[in-house]
């Protein structure tokens, strides 16, 4: 007993005493910050996205279909397209994702996350989610992993990871969603009991990333969801993940 009380008050807290005030480090890119009046329209950003996320008129930027490669603010040498570190990325609206210039990271997290009133009722303090590949490149999926962990311990707000589809509340979906997949999440989906939560994690399960318009997917599923949360990355980082949830659950 006294080693494992020595060892405690050695190693300190391991986990992240609370994620929503985190700050990430400067090679983070997080929430972009764009400036239309500095944009010089050589459209060099729009040539160099991967899944064109980018417009230019004006300037513009769809953090759904965002891989936060970088590519477009090193190709800018105007400045107009600059990266934060701010992780709080979740939004409620998929329209919502879209950066357009002169909107303000503090403006973009205000209006990001709209609860609705049974919500913190139901779920507020239990909600478990299953979580289905499909088809992704398990970037995302192992950051989700990692939210159990005791860095970020996502299960202290009541926040699990379950097993079975029965047993959970919302679905968590990583991944363009391929043909092969699309029947398996259907029958996923359809197995949690109602009411619950859809939510799209990642660029690929937002827009289908890199893979868009590959005619090896088949995203009519999510056509007739309801979605619940957005939330981006690629990956996606696992305190984006945590703040979007507990804002949504805490938001009434």
């Amino acid at each position: 007993m006294l080693n494992t009380l020595r060892l405690r008050y050695f190693q300190g807290k391991q986990f992240i005493d609370e994620p929503e005030k985190a700050v990430l480090g400067e090679k983070f890119r997080g929430i972009p910050n764009l400036d239309n009046d500095k944009c010089d329209k050589c459209q060099k950003c729009v040539a160099v996205c991967p899944t064109k996320a980018i417009g230019t008129e004006p300037l513009d930027l769809d953090l759904g279909k965002c891989v936060f490669c970088g590519d477009c603010e090193r190709s800018c040498s105007a400045g107009a397209i600059k990266f934060s570190n701010d992780h709080r990325l979740a939004s409620t609206e998929k329209d919502h994702l879209t950066i357009r210039s002169g909107k303000t990271t503090g403006e973009y997290i205000h209006s990001a996350i709209e609860g609705k009133g049974s919500i913190h009722k139901i779920f507020g303090r239990s909600l478990k989610l299953r979580q289905v590949s499909a088809g992704g490149c398990n970037g995302c999926e192992m950051e989700l992993n990692a939210c159990s962990n005791a860095n970020f311990d996502m299960g202290r707000y009541g926040i699990e990871f379950v097993a079975s589809p029965r047993h959970a509340d919302g679905i968590v979906i990583t991944g363009p969603v391929n043909k092969n997949m699309a029947a398996a999440l259907e029958d996923t989906i359809k197995s949690v009991p109602n009411p619950k939560l859809i939510i799209l994690v990642g660029a690929c399960a937002i827009s289908g990333g890199v893979f868009q318009g590959s005619n090896k997917l088949n995203r009519t599923i999510l056509e007739r969801l309801d979605i619940d949360i957005y939330i981006p990355g690629c990956p996606v980082h696992p305190l984006t993940f945590i703040d979007g949830i507990r804002k949504y659950l805490d938001n009434k």
